[in-house]
C-alpha cells in the first residue's frame, strides 16, 4: 500500500515531463521556466513542508497524516487542469509539493519500525520502487491521453474546454481520494519496538507541528526568537535573512527568473530556521542530525546524485521528443514502461545489493552507492550523444535500471544513523537536501543551461558531472560511519 501512495506521489509530480513540450506551445514558456515549473516551485514547498510534517509523523497517527496529504496533492494536481498561465501552474505545483511532503517521512518511520535493521534497505528499495513505478504511469498516462483527447476534440467542443495536457492532470489527480480512505484502513507498528527503545506519544502534536511550520516563515521565525530571548540566535537569523536576500537579488539581476531565486532564498532559510528551532527546543535531535559527521556528508553525496537524477529523468522525455520525435503516446509508452520495469527492478535490486554489501562490511552501502554511481553516467553520454533512435532506446533500458540503486541504501543509512525517535526528522532534513539540491536546481540549471548553449544536448552531459561531488562525499561519509551508528545504537 505504501508503493502504491508512493506510486502516485510521482505520477503527480512527473506528469509535468511528459507534457512539457504541450504546455510550452500553449502557454508561452521557456525551458528554464519548465525546470522551475517541475523542480523549484514543487521542489521548495515540498522541503520546507517536509519539517513539520514529519515531526506529525514522529508523534501522531502516520495513517491519518499520509491520507490527509494524499487528497491535497491529489486536489492540487487536479486543480493543474485549471492553470491558464505561468503562475497558476506554479501555485497548483506548490500545493502539490506541500502535500507530497508528508509522504516520505511518514513512510520511513513506518518501515523503520516495520523491518530490522539488517532488512531497512531492502524494506526501503522496494518503497523507493514506487517512484519508478510513478514515473512509468505519469509517461505513458499522459502521454496517451495528450494525444487521444487532442486528437479527439482538435474541431473544438472538448469538455470544460480543456485541452489534451489540462485534461491528463484530471486523469492523474481524481483517483487519489479513493487510496487516501484504503490507507485509513492500515494498521502501524509500534514505534520504536524492533531498535530496543519504544517511543512515547507526544501531548500537543499538532500544535507543536503548528508552531514549527510558522517559525519557519519570516517574520514569524524572527519574532519567536525575540520573544525568547534569543539574541545572538536572532542576530543570526537576521544576518542570514540579508545575506540570503541580496544573494536572491544579486542572481535575479544577473540571471533573470526572480521566482528560481526568491523561491530558492526562502527555501534556504526555512531550513535554517527550522535548524535553529530544533537546536533550542531539541538539543538530542539537533545534535543527532546536524552533529553526526557521517548522516550530513551521506545527506551531501545523495543529494549530488539526485541533482543528476532528477534533472535527466524530467528533460529525458523532452529530449527524445526534440531529438528523436515521435508523439507523446509512443515516447511516454517507451519510456515510461522501461521506467517502471527496469527503474524499479533497479531500484529493490540496488536495495538488496546494498544490505547484502553491509553484511560484509558496515560501510558496504556507501561502497555500493559509490560504484553505481558510475554506471549511469557511462551509459548516459553515448546515450545523449547518439542520433540513432533506436540506439537512444536501447541505451536508456541499462540506464534505467541503474540510475537509481543507489535510493535504498541512502534512506537505510540515515535512519541507522539515528536514534528511532529522531528518524522522521533526520529523514526530513536528508529529504530536504536531496529536494533543493536534485529538484530545486536540477532541472531548473539543466533547463538554463539548454538556454545558453541552444540545445539540451550539452546540458544534459554537464549534469553529469555531479557524480564526481557524490562520489568524494560519500567517501568522506564513509570515513566515521562506523563510530557514529554506535553512537546512534547507544543513545
Amino acid at each position: 500500500m505504501l508503493v502504491l501512495v508512493y506510486l502516485f506521489n510521482f505520477l503527480d509530480r512527473q506528469l509535468l515531463s511528459i507534457l512539457a513540450q504541450r504546455i510550452r506551445a500553449d502557454l508561452g514558456l521557456d525551458d528554464a521556466e519548465l525546470g522551475f515549473l517541475y523542480g523549484t516551485a514543487f521542489g521548495i514547498f515540498y522541503a520546507v513542508c517536509g519539517f513539520p510534517l514529519a515531526r506529525l509523523a514522529d508523534t501522531t497517527s502516520r495513517r491519518a497524516l499520509m491520507a490527509g496529504c494524499l487528497l491535497l496533492w491529489s486536489a492540487a494536481t487536479c486543480a493543474s487542469a485549471f492553470a491558464g498561465s505561468f503562475a497558476g501552474l506554479a501555485a497548483a505545483r506548490v500545493l502539490v509539493g506541500a502535500g507530497e511532503a508528508g509522504a516520505a517521512p511518514a513512510a520511513y518511520s513506518w518501515l523503520a519500525d516495520q523491518f530490522p535493521p539488517a532488512r531497512r534497505a531492502t524494506a526501503l528499495a522496494i518503497y523507493n520502487a514506487g517512484i519508478y513505478l510513478g514515473i512509468g504511469a505519469a509517461l505513458v498516462l499522459g502521454g496517451f491521453v495528450v494525444e487521444r483527447w487532442d486528437a479527439a476534440y482538435a474541431g473544438g467542443g472538448a469538455p470544460l474546454g480543456l485541452a489534451g495536457w489540462q485534461a491528463a492532470f484530471l486523469f492523474a489527480g481524481a483517483p487519489g481520494a479513493l487510496l487516501a480512505l484504503a490507507v485509513l484502513a492500515l494498521r502501524e507498528p509500534a514505534r520504536g519496538v524492533l531498535d530496543g527503545a519504544p517511543a512515547t506519544p507526544a501531548a500537543h502534536p499538532w500544535r507543536e507541528s503548528a508552531g514549527e511550520l510558522l517559525a519557519l516563515l519570516p517574520p514569524f521565525s524572527a519574532l519567536e526568537l525575540a520573544l525568547a530571548g534569543a539574541g545572538p540566535a536572532l542576530v543570526l537569523n537576521l544576518a542570514l535573512a540579508a545575506a540570503l536576500a541580496g544573494a536572491a537579488f544579486a542572481l535575479t539581476h544577473w540571471l533573470g527568473s526572480a521566482p528560481q531565486w526568491i523561491a530558492l532564498a526562502l527555501g534556504l532559510y526555512a531550513y535554517a530556521c527550522w535548524a535553529q528551532r530544533l537546536a533550542r527546543r531539541d538539543a538530542s535531535a539537533f545534535a543527532a542530525v546536524f552533529r553526526t559527521p557521517a548522516l550530513t556528508w551521506t545527506a551531501l553525496g545523495f543529494a549530488c546524485h539526485s541533482f543528476r537524477g532528477y534533472g535527466l529523468l524530467y528533460w529525458m522525455a523532452p529530449f527524445f521528443l526534440r531529438v528523436h520525435g515521435g508523439g507523446e503516446a509512443e515516447v511516454g509508452a517507451r519510456l515510461g514502461l522501461l521506467n517502471a520495469g527496469l527503474g524499479a527492478a533497479g531500484v529493490v535490486a540496488g536495495g538488496w545489493l546494498a544490505d547484502r554489501w553491509r553484511a560484509r562490511d558496515p560501510r558496504g552501502r556507501l561502497w555500493f552507492s559509490m560504484a553505481v554511481s558510475v554506471l549511469p553516467a557511462l551509459i548516459a553520454v553515448p546515450l545523449i550523444l547518439t542520433d540513432d533512435a533506436t540506439l537512444a532506446y536501447a541505451l536508456y533500458a541499462p540506464f534505467a535500471l541503474v540510475v537509481a540503486m543507489w535510493m535504498g541504501a541512502g534512506g537505510a543509512t540515515v535512519t541507522d544513523l539515528v536514534p528511532p525517535r529522531h528518524r522522521a526528522k533526520a529523514t526530513a532534513s536528508y529529504l530536504y537536501l536531496i529536494t533543493i539540491i536534485g529538484l530545486g536546481l536540477g532541472p531548473y540549471v539543466i533547463g538554463r543551461l539548454s538556454q545558453a548553449f541552444g540545445d539540451l544536448r550539452p546540458a544534459l552531459l554537464w549534469a553529469l558531472a555531479a557524480e564526481v561531488v557524490a562520489v568524494l562525499c560519500l567517501w568522506r561519509a564513509s570515513r566515521t560511519l562506523v563510530r557514529d551508528e554506535a553512537r546512534a545504537r547507544a543513545a
